[in-house]
């Protein structure tokens, strides 16, 4: 997107429709844009593929929207998670184009549309206490481009309900795996599929799961090969991930089955 900006003002520069003053302005904002209390990098979707994300979380919802508005006034898709009721209805107030996915506390400004990938990236869940994390997962996931399928409340106390899935686990390009307690999904699923797998511990637990923490430093230590981690409750760090290999997949493709 901001490329077909930079290729913008440089050619209504050289038509003479804008002055070199205007153009260079201009040009300076692609970097970072200083609005005092945060610094939006533009650029970044120049050098990532993705624009930046806002972590709402700790911000207000003045700030949310000030940052939001300015992102959605340079034609950049607007995508904050962590957000809060009141950080999207202050978004709201100043652009109506703007949805609230309550479940995965996201909310979202789409001003151009993503061309979706042919790769579909599975988001499994072991419980239903999990969704949260696992719709923060699916939702930037499919923010992002992908073609996403939810296989939810598969968890390892009813193992058969996961076996009963295995021809679906095992069409999917990339899986983001999601689960507190003893957080031992992703090792089996690790076990029956050939596509690397994100594992997402929650913080989903009675006391001895520590907030996450034993779910997180079981996934780390498991004995299935292809499995990564992310951090505690982290579904978006997962999606982005599991998105960057899904586009690599999709060059891939193209590239020697086209």
């Amino acid at each position: 997107m901001y490329d077909n900006y930079i290729k913008d003002v440089l050619e209504k520069y050289d038509n003479g429709l804008i002055k070199l003053e205007d153009a260079v302005e201009a040009l300076k904002k692609l970097p970072y844009e200083d609005l005092g209390f945060a610094k939006i990098d533009y650029n970044r979707e120049v050098r990532r593929g993705y624009p930046e994300v806002i972590y709402c979380e700790g911000k207000t919802p003045e700030q949310v929207r000030e940052i939001a508005v300015r992102m959605y006034e340079k034609g950049s898709n607007v995508l904050g998670t962590r957000a809060s009721l009141d950080h999207f209805e202050a978004v709201r107030q100043v652009c109506d184009k703007a949805v609230y996915y309550d479940v995965a506390r996201i909310i979202s400004i789409r001003t151009d549309e993503v061309k979706k990938t042919k790769g579909v990236i599975g988001v499994v869940a072991a419980g239903t206490s999990d969704l949260p994390v696992a719709e923060e997962a699916a939702v930037t996931a499919e923010l992002m481009g992908n073609s996403v399928k939810r296989i939810y409340d598969v968890g390892v106390a009813g193992i058969h309900r996961l076996i009963s899935k295995i021809d679906e686990l095992r069409s999917f390009r990339v899986i983001i795996c999601i689960a507190g307690m003893e957080g031992a999904l992703p090792t089996v699923v690790g076990g029956l599929v050939a596509c690397p797998i994100i594992a997402v511990p929650t913080s989903v637990g009675y006391g001895a799961n520590f907030h996450g923490l034993s779910a997180l430093l079981a996934m780390l230590n498991s004995c299935s090969s292809g499995v990564s981690v992310v951090n505690i409750d982290n579904g978006f760090g997962a999606a982005y991930s599991a998105s960057l290999i899904n586009k690599i997949g999709e060059c891939y493709y193209e590239a020697f089955v086209l």
